[in-house]
């Protein structure tokens, strides 16, 4: 069995661009998205702006990516629990998501994955949590290929 994982958080605005995101918070995000609403008449007016921070990092337990992603955010914590108040519920996540079987055949060689399936929230995790009002959000998904 395989398994690919990764750890994100991420803060979604109506009203607060990604550009002002970066600038409260002093720290640069991995990826942003602007998304446009469906109206395009005259133009395209960004509905949503999402600023995230993420951590890919191959081989390390979930628990892991957590405290890397946190890490990086616990510099900022004042301006970051600051922003999320203003903003309100709902727009902080801290997401994991984990994919099995998505490589049906592993090259010779390669680490075992049975070492990353627990995992579990420490009290700083929660902690960080509770002072963002971040929701937390679990996807496991079985991609295992199927020959029907």
């Amino acid at each position: 069995m395989s398994l690919t994982q990764q750890v994100y958080f991420a803060i979604s605005s109506v009203g607060t661009t990604v550009d002002e995101i970066t600038q409260l918070l002093g720290v640069e995000p991995d990826e942003v998205t602007v998304r446009g609403s469906l109206s395009t008449s005259p133009h395209i007016i960004p509905f949503c702006h999402v600023w995230t921070v993420v951590c890919r990092e191959p081989g390390l337990p979930v628990d892991e990516q957590i405290d890397q992603v946190i890490g990086r955010l616990r510099p900022c914590m004042e301006a970051l629990t600051d922003l999320t108040a203003r903003l309100g519920p709902g727009n902080a996540i801290l997401q994991v998501n984990r994919w099995f079987n998505l490589h049906d055949e592993r090259p010779p060689g390669s680490p075992d994955d049975t070492n990353l399936l627990g995992w579990h929230l420490d009290r700083a995790a929660l902690d960080f949590l509770a002072a963002t009002g971040a929701d937390l959000d679990v996807g496991e998904y079985d991609v295992t290929r199927s020959d029907d």
